[in-house]
């Protein structure tokens, strides 16, 4: 503005003055020259001012954008940063409250891992136990089979003995003699007619003859084991003498009697033992005289011999 206004009075300087001289026209041409230049400098220099001024406008009023939208951000992240702040605050005192709690819970763990222990420990000892059951519940049906067998072919030792037994001793009376088996044993029951007269110890012929027969048929049987038992009635002796007194003298003498016979017969002495019951085990209540007469009698009892029986018991 300030050089147009310039140029403008030069002009009219130049108009109101009529007579100039060339060296100050020149002088003033090539002042204007330089104005003139001078101008369309400082008028580019305005023009790339404007433009600059224009730019930086832009910039400011992107910047103003870019301040708002950091406003906003600033904001939701201030926000974000107290909601952040609450939660760290409630996950403190969580954990505080944990930390106070904790020393009970560690209690509580520990305990539980001691009970924990504990069946486990019972578990390994039960286990341990039903092992070793198992292994013995194996063992004992084995031998309770064996058992089994032992006593199977026991039984079927003395039904079968009982057998040989009876058939050799068919020829004598039902009422001289039985034979039955009882509790597993073999009992040959000899009536007083068939082998004494009244109060004697000496075996009548009939008597040996049967008793004979008795050996023959178990004198081959090294297994059993044959006791001899004289029983009496419970009529005192009516003859007492020196090795004789009463009835329980009088049915030990009997048996012996009947020992030797067996043992001269073939029976090992090994197998076979005397005893006398006297009147003490009486089958009937010698009150009559057909009591009195069951109950004078000689029983032979013949076991089998349990050893085996006995060895798999013992080895339980």
């Amino acid at each position: 503005m300030k050089t147009t206004l310039y140029v403008f009075g030069l002009s009219t300087l130049l108009m109101q003055s009529c007579v100039v001289t060339k060296k100050k026209y020149d002088d003033i041409l090539a002042q204007k020259v330089r104005l003139e230049a001078d101008l369309a400098d400082k008028t580019s220099q305005l023009e790339k001012a404007n433009a600059d001024l224009e730019k930086l406008d832009e910039q400011v009023k992107k910047l103003a954008l870019d301040t708002s939208s950091l406003g906003d951000d600033v904001r939701a992240k201030s926000a974000r940063l107290e909601e952040l702040d609450r939660e760290y605050n409630q996950l403190n005192a969580y954990y505080k409250n944990l930390l106070t709690s904790s020393g009970k819970l560690n209690r509580d763990m520990a305990q539980q891992q001691e009970q924990l222990l504990a069946i486990q420990n019972n578990l390994d000892r039960t286990k341990r136990m039903n092992d070793s059951l198992s292994i013995s519940l194996t063992e004992r049906e084995k031998k309770v089979k064996e058992l089994e067998n032992v006593l199977a072919a026991k039984d079927k030792a003395v039904n079968d003995l009982k057998n040989k037994i009876t058939n050799a001793l068919l020829n004598f009376k039902e009422n001289d003699l039985t034979v039955n088996v009882k509790n597993g044993k073999v009992y040959v029951s000899l009536a007083e007619q068939l082998l004494f007269a009244s109060g004697s110890t000496e075996v009548d012929a009939k008597g040996v003859t049967a008793l004979q027969q008795l050996a023959k048929a178990v004198k081959d049987q090294r297994d059993i084991n044959i006791m001899v038992e004289g029983h009496t009635d419970n009529v005192p002796i009516s003859r007492k003498s020196q090795y004789m007194q009463d009835n329980w003298d009088l049915s030990v003498m009997r048996a012996t009697a009947i020992t030797k016979i067996l043992t001269k017969a073939g029976v090992s002495p090994k197998q076979i033992t005397a005893s006398g019951r006297g009147e003490f085990v009486p089958l009937a209540s010698n009150d009559t005289p057909q009591s009195k007469q069951k109950n004078r009698r000689t029983e032979i009892i013949i076991t089998p011999n349990l050893d085996e029986l006995f060895k798999i018991l013992e080895s339980n």
